[in-house]
């Protein structure tokens, strides 16, 4: 398979925890971290695309690539769309991966994980999931369910992505990561796409793709990554990094 456009969306902006993407994780700002790991997937160029000058300027200070993007962007991957067209207006890369810019520990063979599903020509996106081995997880909204199939080559068919505790029945449950690897003509088509009624309703916008009739393709990887959105999450990357 051709490399990927891998590619970091990043803002300033975040609620629960201010300026997230550039708290410290022992020595080093936590965008630099996601884009040390990004690199070390080895499936193209990486580039952060980011709507404030310090992000650049952080990111460049460590030898990295950055763009500048608009500031009204709902979503990464209106951002990581927008990015591209100026990182590669020509189209040499067919795939972009988007990877999060909040997930310092995330382990590169989980990023080449997301790209693998687009080996199979009708995949649209690629994107990966772990089983739910905690019973309260099961239950809890925010963990995102992905309801799949095998599709016989190796990885998952999604079917539906749901905020519920489903599929009901005995078996596993599936934790949705939200690292997408699209083709480049996917994503044009999905970022062009107004939100789809079950996305709006589910506040997931995976839902629109599928909604369109595109299809996603889900590879299953060991565990999932720590996300870092607040004070305890920030102190769990410092002190998993502290054992590394």
């Amino acid at each position: 398979m051709t490399a990927a456009l891998v590619i970091i969306p990043a803002r300033l902006a975040a609620t629960r925890l201010p300026r997230k993407i550039l708290v410290d994780i022992c020595g080093k700002p936590m965008i630099v971290r996601v884009l040390e790991q990004a690199r070390q997937a080895d499936i193209g160029p990486v580039a952060v695309a980011c709507d404030d000058e310090e992000i650049a300027q952080t990111v460049r200070n460590y030898g990295g690539e950055a763009v500048m993007t608009r500031t009204d962007h709902v979503s990464g991957s209106d951002r990581i769309h927008e990015a591209a067209e100026l990182l590669d207006p020509d189209g040499k890369f067919d795939v972009i991966l988007n990877v999060q810019g909040d997930v310092p520990l995330i382990e590169p063979k989980a990023i080449r994980a997301a790209f693998a599903p687009l080996a199979v020509p009708e995949v649209s996106i690629g994107t990966i999931m772990t089983e739910i081995t905690e019973d309260a997880f099961r239950q809890d909204p925010s963990f995102v369910k992905a309801i799949t199939t095998p599709n016989g080559q190796g990885h998952h068919r999604a079917l539906y992505f749901t905020r519920a505790t489903a599929p009901t029945g005995d078996g596993p449950l599936y934790q949705h990561i939200g690292i997408y690897a699209y083709r480049r003509k996917a994503l044009t088509r999905f970022v062009s796409l107004d939100p789809s009624p079950l996305e709006r309703r589910e506040k997931l916008e995976q839902l629109r793709a599928i909604e369109a009739g595109m299809r996603i393709d889900v590879s299953i990887i060991d565990s999932a990554p720590m996300d870092v959105n607040t004070p305890d999450d920030l102190e769990r990357a410092r002190q998993a990094y502290q054992t590394l």
